[in-house]
């Protein structure tokens, strides 16, 4: 009787912990083979001769929401195609999580070009983006969902 009732706790135990693991099919979400919409959370600049600060994402000009379509290598601000858009050029998987970068020539006559990579944790969807361009840094927090 002993036996069985440890077999039993064992069993109970192991489909515990089986359960708590993330499901295929939600890691599946954020490998890049569906298409996310990503919400811009915490945002911090960071200038050489000032240190950084948190700031709101409009301040340097990033969208609160990013549509992020790695099968197009296309993010954009809004999802219709009217919105601003920036060309993924690289993707790589790495360690459970999705790495997307690219970088933007910037303005007409104004030297405000910059590089980015967006990190999403392929088992969260959770974000982190860095930005960098002429003597600053933009790091950013969010988190993704699929539509």
């Amino acid at each position: 009787m002993l036996r069985m009732v440890a077999l039993f706790a064992l069993l109970l135990c192991a489909s515990a912990c089986v359960s708590i693991l993330p499901s295929p099919s939600v890691a599946a979400d954020f490998d890049g083979s569906k298409p996310l919409v990503c919400t811009v959370i915490t945002v911090n600049e960071c200038l050489e001769s000032e240190g950084c600060m948190a700031v709101a994402p409009e301040d340097v000009n990033l969208p609160r929401y990013l549509w992020v379509d790695v099968a197009k290598k296309s993010i954009q601000d809004k999802k219709a195609e009217e919105g601003r858009k920036s060309r993924i050029e690289s993707v790589k998987r790495v360690d459970g999580k999705l790495i997307l970068q690219g970088a933007e020539e910037g303005r007409a006559d104004v030297r405000d070009g910059f590089g980015w990579t967006i990190a999403i944790m392929e088992d969260s969807g959770q974000m982190v983006m860095a930005a960098s361009g002429d003597m600053v840094a933009i790091s950013a927090f969010g988190a993704c969902t699929s539509y």
